[in-house]
This record gives C-alpha cells, structure tokens and sequence, in this order.
C-alpha cells in the first residue's frame, strides 16, 4: 500500500477502510450539494453509458438498483497522512513477509513468469515485485478486508465528487463496457474505493485498453489466476513506460559525495566520474546510461536507467519504484539498502510485527487485529503510543518501536 497517489492510471489499496453505505440518508460532500438525487442521475447517465456501447439491459442489470458507495467522498478528502522516511517506506513494502512470499511465488508461477518475460522482455522478478505490492501476490485476505463493490463506489464518485468529475464517469463507464463484454460481473468487481482492481490493480481503463487474455480462456480478468494480470501489466510496462528488453532498472552505487540531478551519463562515464557499484561489481552495459539519484543526504545513491522509469509509469512516485525494483533485487538474494540510510534499520520480521500488534492491542492501543500486516490501523495506534511516550509519531512499527514496547508498562 502506498501513500503516494497517482489518479492517472489507478489508485493504491486504501489505507482507509469504510463500511459500505446502504442507508437512504446519502449524505453528499459540501462542494456537491448541490446535485441531482442518485435515482435521478442515474436515469440521466443512462444516454452517456449506451452512445459508449453499454446495452439498455446492462446498465439495468448494473445500476437499476445501486446505492452510492458515500463512504469513497471520506477517502478521496482524508486519507491519513504519515510522513515516512524513505527506509520506513521500503521497509513497510520490501518486507520480511514479501520477501519470503515472493520467493516462494516465484517457484510456484517460475513458468508463467518465465513466459511472460520471453514474450515481452519485462524482468520476471520486476513483475513479481509489482504484483507483491500492489495486492500482496493476490492474497485473499486483502481482497476480503480491503476491497469494496467497485459500482457503487465509482457511481458515487461520478454523481457527487466535483473534482475530476469526467475521469470519474468516464472510468464508470468502462467498467460497465466490461460487464457489457462478459469479462466480469459486478458481483466479481470488487477493488478500493476508486476502482482499482484485481492482482495488479487495474483501472477500468486498463483493463479495456491494455488487457489481455493470456491464458486463453476467452476472457480478460485481472481476478482469478494471475496469467492475465501479470501478461498484462508486462504489456503495460512496455507499450506506455518503454521498457527495454534485457536492461537492468539500474544500480545501488557510492555517490561519492555526489547529489544527482537530471544528468544522464553512460555508465562508464559515471565510472569514470568515481561512482561505482554498491556491491564492487562492473556495470555490464558501459555504454548504457543512466541518471544519479541520491534521496537522501548521507544515504546511498542509484543510478537509475531506462527501466526504472519504465517501472515508475505504473505510478509516478519515486519510492514506490524503488520499493518495487528493491524488492525484485532482494528476492533475488541482493542485501536491504534501507540500514544504509541515516537512522535506518532493518525491516521487522512477520513474528515481530505480530508482537507490536498483540502489544500495542493489549495497553489499549487497537491495532484491529495480529496478522502481521501494517495497514492504516496499525499505523494509527502506533502513532497514538508513541505520541502518548514522547516519540515521533509516524506511525512507523519498526525494530525500535518494539523494543520500547517491550519496556513499556
């Protein structure tokens, strides 16, 4: 999950659950007040919806009799803030439990994995990664707890949410040109609260435009087994973000005091210039280049290529980038960059955060559960404790915070 958002492609998991609204008492934000009754919108979206190719019988089988979603005007406007530093932030998405996962995940889709990369040049461990954060390898526990109905939730968006109304009822009505193409159905489409969906966290308009049937079943669907997902977001990762077949994303280097900038130089002249690989190794393509990226002082650099930037058109969020290469590194045996940086540590392991939870829950700070998982809950009551003892409150359930757990009565 990530904290950083980006409406252009889609939006992350929400760090921010709601109960679904069912009540008639739909209660609309102040900016849109001012509109038409559901009922009433619906019936005059119904024109837009059918000059788009959606059947008169689809869109009442669909939204005849949908409730708003009202819960997703609280998340577009609230979404808790935490401001993470850059090695909280891998270590909350390069974690122990992604780590172990996706290795395991790559032994079991090694084939599938393998074929995609052939057939589109995209790293298999690049794609894992991807798939490891945007929904924890598909993990049914996040589509069970963290998913709502899609309809409801971007029929209210397109009724009630004024800003960035058209991409609202435009994203509606390609999900309704989904169902209308029997790709899915609304029981199926579930996602967070604007409308991502499935392995990769598809938006509608994904899923229309850049979608494949890669298992040849006749359907594309980003649910289910993971063929479609994966083939397509490769795809993705190619026709929109360029990715070049057989290039690294690029490397952990010493900076050498350097501080980076928007200089693109070959790798050997990055050499040359005395930046070299973290790891002593020789760049195995001189004469690619590349761009120095340092994003913190006293804390490692990168040299980012083509394909990082390739990865980061999936979401326009440095750190998340980073997080995603990072984690196809360390699944691949690569070491944890995130003790490098200035106060960094080492992320906790699954047992550990199980023990903040179980702590934290036991001295009256709910963390809603000891799954191991840090979602907005979790952050919360750990920001709540370390505001209550003096500390940062950034909500990060880390080594140290345990530790002070640990001494706490």
């Amino acid at each position: 999950m990530s904290e950083e958002r980006s409406l252009s492609r889609r939006t992350f998991l929400p760090i921010l659950t709601g109960a679904f609204t069912s009540t008639i008492a739909w209660r609309l934000p102040a900016q849109a007040q001012g509109a038409r009754p559901f009922p009433q919108w619906v019936e005059g979206f119904r024109s837009r919806a059918l000059q788009r190719g959606v059947s008169d019988a689809t869109y009442t089988r669909v939204m005849g009799n949908l409730k708003p979603d009202t819960s997703v005007f609280t998340a577009v406007r609230n979404q808790p803030e935490f401001k993470e530093k850059i090695w909280q932030y891998l270590n909350r998405r390069v974690s122990d439990w992604r780590i172990q996962t996706g290795k395991e995940k790559l032994k079991e889709h090694g084939a599938l994995l393998a074929r995609i990369e052939k057939d589109t040049g995209v790293s298999r461990t690049v794609l894992l990664a991807l798939w490891g954060i945007e929904s924890a390898y598909g993990d049914p526990d996040v589509q069970k707890n963290h998913m709502r109905p899609v309809f409801p939730a971007l029929a209210a968006l397109a009724w009630g949410e004024p800003r960035r109304r058209t991409y609202w009822e435009q994203e509606l009505i390609n999900a309704l040109r989904i169902v209308e193409r029997g790709w899915s159905t609304p029981a199926e489409m579930r996602g967070s609260w604007a409308g991502a969906m499935g392995h990769t966290q598809w938006m509608p308009e994904v899923w229309i435009n850049v979608g494949m049937d890669y298992d040849g079943d006749g359907r594309v669907n980003p649910f289910g087994r993971p063929d479609d997902a994966l083939a397509s977001t490769a795809r993705y990762l190619v026709n929109r973000g360029k990715y070049r077949r057989g290039e690294h994303w690029g490397y952990e280097v010493n900076a050498r005091g350097q501080r980076g900038g928007n200089a693109s130089r070959t790798y050997e002249a990055w050499q040359k210039a005395g930046v070299t690989r973290a790891d002593g190794r020789a760049f195995p393509s001189p004469s690619v280049t590349a761009k120095l990226w340092v994003p913190q002082k006293g804390g490692p650099g990168f040299l980012l290529g083509s394909n990082f930037y390739a990865v980061r058109s999936y979401n326009p969020s440095m750190n998340y980038t980073l997080s995603i290469v990072h984690l196809a590194d360390v699944i691949n045996g690569a070491d944890l960059v995130t003790p490098k940086f200035p106060g960094g540590e080492r992320p906790p392991t699954l047992a550990e955060i199980q023990e903040i939870q179980r702590r934290l829950t036991a001295i009256g700070f709910d963390t809603k559960g000891a799954d191991g998982r840090v979602g907005a809950a979790t952050m919360q009551a750990v920001s709540n404790f370390q505001r209550k003892v003096g500390m940062e409150p950034d909500g990060y359930a880390g080594v140290r915070l345990l530790a002070r757990l640990r001494d706490a009565r």
